[in-house]
């Protein structure tokens, strides 16, 4: 199993970015994904899917998740971005196709992708 992110980068506030994970090595779409983020406050659940997409409440409204099976490619596009979505943001599978926000629910990690928002 891989995952591999990109997409992250520098964003001014207000800005938008656009992740990908490319997944390989295991059946995509029979299991959830998410993405988490790694930030001084420590490690947070952002976003998940399975068919219907979850959100952390700090995201709802701005960031919106997607996959496309046929590329076995997760997506986070982040608009509205604010100072304090700057992390490291990982992409996950899920152990099955419940999207959780606990971390040992999820099997497989990508090595993160760098998002930085400031002016």
């Amino acid at each position: 199993v891989q995952l591999v992110e990109s997409g992250g980068g520098l964003a001014q506030p207000g800005g938008s970015l656009r992740l990908s994970c490319a997944a390989s090595g295991f059946s995509f779409n029979t299991y959830a994904m998410s993405w988490f983020r790694r930030t001084p406050k420590g490690f947070e659940w952002v976003s998940g899917i399975y068919f219907d997409a979850k959100y952390a409440d700090s995201v709802k409204g701005r960031f919106t998740i997607s996959r496309d099976n046929s590329k076995n490619t997760l997506y986070l596009q982040m608009n509205n971005l604010k100072p304090e979505d700057t992390a490291q943001y990982y992409c996950a599978k899920a152990r099955t196709t419940v999207v959780d926000k606990d971390t040992s629910e999820y099997d497989y990690w990508g090595q993160g992708t760098q998002v930085t928002v400031s002016s």
